[in-house]
């Protein structure tokens, strides 16, 4: 009778260590998210190194880091063990944040170093993913997991926001000091602390079983066959010409906002924490209706309200017109995100969804700076300044336009009543934030 009660008592405090774990880690991760790679642009402006630059720091370092993480199923296997690779990967991505704090504190910015860093930032980061998905799925019941990650998700949104407008704050009260880079090293430095801390937090839970070995390898061969499957061809199709002409404009929207408008850090803050945050207030009313109504309907409304987003900054430059725009961007960009993600990842064998993702990742990456480098070049094309804005802007709602077309062929899908959790893996002040799904709350709940 004793020894068959000791693991019992055993296993409580262990599974307790690990859900306060894993939510100490989502808001150490979101903190960083708010403070750091959050204002990387705006670094590379302050660094006086050009629009041009600033835009692409966001994007294009975005596209080698998803390259990276395709390195991370062979690491896993080889280290034996999820944990092991996620700390050793979360570890790395704080250490990225030293080159940038150390030339901030210097006074002496090297772009080349920056892109660099920013570059290891997303390797690390997206090599985290998908093997930390694979294995907190193991740690949290499947039953359980919907409500513990609603949870997470909300102490991960504030801890977002509470970084992101901190920082703001910061460069606000420091605006007129001449060592405003120095502030930027101050953000960085707590960026990787906060990262820091994210591990310590992942060192310490568990990882009670080993190695699935039913989650299959999914090779590009494997990931294009689905782009020309009736079911998810169209969606695919759709999600990355709208990602290419969204980001003809979206990198630019820092450097028009805070060189072209002169905006003040407070005013540029408040814009981008308020599409965050109606993104964030919007999304479980997006859910409820993507249940009710089918992930098509919301596809289609958040597909038509982004299109003409970025002709609308050309058409006032009163701030709070500014600031209803960002309220419906926020809510727009969260409908085509969410109705995309429970589409597409709802109905993927939970076996395959650690290799989609990263392929997904690496395709979303691809479109992303694609665009990014095409916006660049038209803008040096048109000669910068107002007009070199107006020609990105223009062309990327036309472009967004076209993509419509591609949504006739997308078919509707049944929507759980509880859909999956998203973690917020970057705030971008055009959308409020880049998201990616936590796969274990896609697993349908067994029966009692």
């Amino acid at each position: 009778m004793t020894s068959a009660a000791a693991p019992l008592m055993t296993e409580t405090p262990s599974r307790d260590r690990d859900r306060r774990s894993i939510l100490g880690d989502g808001i150490a991760f979101s903190l960083m998210v708010g403070i750091g790679e959050s204002y990387l642009a705006a670094f590379v402006l302050a660094a006086g190194l050009g629009e041009v630059a600033a835009g692409l720091v966001a994007t294009v370092p975005m596209l080698a880091g998803a390259t990276l993480q395709l390195v991370s199923p062979f690491a896993v296997r080889r280290l034996g063990s999820h944990r092991r690779w996620v700390v050793l990967c979360a570890s790395l991505q704080a250490a990225s944040f030293t080159p940038l704090v150390v030339q901030a504190l210097a006074g002496d910015v090297s772009l080349a170093l920056v892109y660099l860093s920013a570059t290891a930032y997303w390797g690390f980061g997206f090599a985290t993913g998908p093997a930390w998905n694979t294995w907190v799925g193991t740690l949290i019941p499947a039953r359980e997991r919907a409500r513990f990650f609603a949870q997470r998700s909300r102490w991960c949104h504030a801890a977002v926001l509470t970084g992101l407008l901190g920082a703001g704050l910061l460069l606000e009260w420091g605006s007129a000091d001449r060592n405003r880079l120095g502030l930027f090293g101050a953000l960085f430095a707590s960026a990787g602390l906060a990262r820091l801390v994210s591990t310590a937090f992942l060192a310490r839970q568990s990882e009670p079983l080993p190695l699935a070995a039913d989650h299959r390898h999914v090779s590009f061969a494997d990931f294009g066959r689905r782009l020309r499957r009736g079911s998810d061809g169209p969606l695919l199709a759709y999600l990355l010409s709208m990602h290419f002409a969204a980001h003809v404009a979206a990198p630019y929207f820092t450097p028009y906002m805070l060189d072209h408008l002169a905006l003040s850090w407070t005013q540029f803050t408040l814009l981008t924490g308020a599409v965050f945050g109606a993104r964030i207030i919007a999304l479980p009313l997006l859910g409820r209706i993507a249940h009710r109504r089918g992930s098509r309907r919301l596809l289609w409304a958040g597909a038509i309200g982004v299109t003409p987003l970025p002709v609308l900054w050309l058409l006032s430059d009163a701030y709070p017109a500014l600031l209803a725009i960002q309220i419906a961007a926020g809510i727009a960009w969260g409908a085509v995100e969410l109705a995309m993600l429970l589409s597409y990842f709802e109905h993927i064998d939970a076996a395959e969804r650690t290799g989609v993702l990263t392929i997904f990742n690496l395709a979303t990456a691809l479109a992303i700076a694609t665009g990014a480098l095409a916006g660049g070049a038209l803008f040096s094309a048109v000669g910068g300044g107002r007009s070199g804005y107006a020609a990105l802007f223009v062309v990327s709602a036309l472009g967004r336009a076209a993509a419509l077309l591609l949504l006739r062929r997308v078919r509707d899908v049944a929507v759980p009543e509880a859909p999956l959790e998203l973690r917020t893996v970057a705030v971008r002040p055009h959308a409020g934030a880049l998201q990616r799904p936590i796969l274990g709350t896609a697993e349908a709940d067994p029966e009692p």
